[in-house]
């Protein structure tokens, strides 16, 4: 059951529609990614969702409450939503401790003395700062500074959990780690989570759910798997992951490259509309093509890079460069050598369909 719904909430900025008409539903608990090139609209819809942005047009519920609602004319202002941010900088303050500091925003609110320190100390457990309460937050860390905006943000159990690029200011150690950490407080607190991020990993590893945007318009929202292995476009296919595109002439009976005619692979033939057009782009993730000795699409070894478990190729074919990874340990061509190439999981789309760039 949704308890997030964003219904048609637009957004313009003069002449810009930088999110169009956008329809989203998450449910209680879950944590969902919106991801997507600069300027897509993903940070204009969490400020819209926080309060930080107004409506043009559509409607925001956070279970049986409206907090924004063009039609109606009705905006809830953001410190009346009960939802915790944390941003990409770490907005603690250094003259208070780190206690203090998670204790803030409940003293703001006026609770009763005993529920600020039972709510505090209760945040600062489940994130593993008790034991450095009383110090100084300027003596941590950057992934112990964000445990304390995340400490603060969870102690005033917050309907909604909002994350905006939280871990793009640390290290890729720490990031890793916080990543986790992340994930098993909201399991622990059951709140929602709505984050946009750049990293792809990150989105993977946290959400339930990932949306990617472009140009202000919703693409795909599908499971971490769905998204990356069954991506709605070419658009989704090339931001998601590593790929590669080549460009076929195409007829019913198969697909030429350079001169030479191949026939469709088992069960990857495109639809009828991309046939019909004569050319189309075939698509593949580096992972998923295999070398073989005899037969496949030929190509020649450009490029063997070492890269610790992964071996990085540049194979051309025709006159297309196609990236392939493997392990180390499965054997494969040298430079200069010509291949054969089996494409595992192979993708057709149209050869206009837009690209990420």
């Amino acid at each position: 059951m949704a308890y997030i719904q964003l219904n048609q909430v637009t957004k313009r900025f003069g002449s810009v529609t930088a999110v169009d008409r956008m329809d989203l539903e998450i449910a209680h608990g879950e944590c969902l990614a919106m991801l997507g090139p600069s300027g897509c609209g993903k940070t204009t819809t969490l400020r819209m969702v926080a309060g930080f942005e107004d409506l043009d047009d559509g409607e925001i519920r956070v279970g049986e409450r409206i907090i924004s609602s063009k039609a109606k004319r009705y905006y809830l202002p953001p410190e009346q939503r009960n939802f915790g941010m944390v941003f990409q900088a770490f907005a603690v303050w250094p003259h208070l401790t780190v206690y203090e500091n998670v204790a803030f925003p409940l003293r703001i609110r006026n609770l009763p003395r005993a529920e600020i320190h039972a709510r505090t100390e209760e945040a600062l457990k489940h994130t593993n700062l008790l034991s450095v309460a009383q110090g100084s937050p300027d003596d941590l860390s950057g992934g112990g500074k964000q445990r304390v905006a995340l400490a603060r943000a969870l102690a005033i159990r917050p309907d909604v959990m909002l994350l905006d690029e939280p871990l793009s200011s640390l290290d890729p150690h720490f990031r890793e780690e916080m990543r986790f950490e992340i994930k098993d407080l909201q399991r622990r607190f059951g709140v929602s989570i709505l984050s946009v991020t750049h990293d792809q990993s990150e989105a993977m590893a946290l959400s339930d759910r990932i949306l990617v945007m472009r140009s202000g318009v919703v693409q795909q929202i599908g499971t971490p798997l769905e998204v990356y292995s069954n991506p709605a476009n070419r658009f989704v296919f090339e931001f998601i992951g590593l790929s590669c595109f080549i460009e076929a002439g195409l007829s019913p009976e198969g697909f030429h490259l350079g001169g030479t005619r191949y026939p469709w692979p088992e069960g990857a033939t495109p639809s009828g509309e991309v046939i019909a057009a004569g050319k189309g782009l075939l698509a593949a993730r580096p992972t998923e093509i295999d070398f073989q000795a005899e037969g496949g699409i030929r190509g020649e070894v450009l490029r063997k890079v070492y890269l610790g478990e992964t071996i990085d190729y540049r194979v051309r074919v025709a006159d297309t460069e196609v990236r392939i990874q493997k392990t180390r340990r499965t054997p494969g061509p040298s430079v200069g050598d010509h291949c054969g190439l089996r494409f595992t999981r192979p993708h057709w789309y149209p050869a206009n369909q837009a690209s990420s760039a």
